[in-house]
């Protein structure tokens, strides 16, 4: 068995900043916030780690009660700020999902710096939520390396033995895709429909780099254990 571990956002789909919108209005209806966020990045980062910013930006103490408000408050902004915005699933998303979920030698799954359940409302305002039956999240982490590390585990628990890391691909289109790939041995597939450009995830030495996943030969014959076409 193989799993294929995906991110979400920039590669699996772009929601025209939901996520971001979302979570301005939760620190307006929660915190009375109303000046503008700057500087804070998010690709490639925990949800953990970018409120954390935010709170430090804004001065609010960083506290469970205060982490508790923010994610109910994001939660019930997050399908609003999806249904207004043009985000779109990316090219060829949905056909490679076609082509592995059926298989009986593939799992596939989630490894995602986003909430749990905002993840999940994201795949299911796209309609792509049903190919995934696990992952691993940025509720608690701040590091997407440790993030990689739960969803490793997941995978073992899914195989129901150890698993070998060369069986787990992860499929992102940031530096820290590749990076939490390697924390945890795995390979990796970058792919340039992110912020970050073609050229700059080749400096990064993914096992396999794409443009998009409009052409899933590559990954496939990777998958398949073959050398890419």
């Amino acid at each position: 068995m193989r799993v294929v571990l995906f991110d979400i956002d920039g590669t699996l789909l772009l929601s025209g900043g939901a996520g971001q919108r979302a979570m301005e209005r939760a620190l307006e209806q929660e915190f009375q916030v109303t000046r503008p966020t700057e500087d804070i990045p998010a690709a490639g980062r925990t949800d953990w780690a970018i409120v954390a910013d935010l709170f430090r930006f804004h001065g609010i103490e960083n506290s469970s009660a205060h982490w508790q408000r923010f994610v109910a408050a994001y939660l019930r902004q997050l399908p609003a700020a999806l249904a207004e915005l043009d985000g779109c699933v990316l090219p060829g998303v949905v056909a490679l999902l076609e082509q592995l979920h059926p298989r009986e030698d593939v799992r596939l799954g989630l490894l995602t710096g986003n909430l749990r359940e905002g993840a999940w409302l994201k795949l299911k305002h796209y309609d792509i939520d049903h190919y995934f039956s696990f992952g691993a999240f940025g509720d608690a982490h701040h590091s997407r390396d440790d993030v990689a590390q739960l969803a490793f585990a997941e995978c073992h628990k899914l195989a129901g033995s150890p698993m070998d890391a060369d069986r787990v691909w992860v499929i992102g289109d940031t530096p820290a895709d590749v990076a939490c790939a390697r924390a945890i041995g795995a390979n990796v597939v970058a792919v340039a429909t992110g912020i970050f450009s073609y050229d700059e995830l080749e400096r990064t030495r993914p096992d396999c780099l794409l443009h998009d996943l409009s052409d899933p030969a590559p990954l496939l014959s990777l998958l398949n254990g073959s050398s890419p076409a």
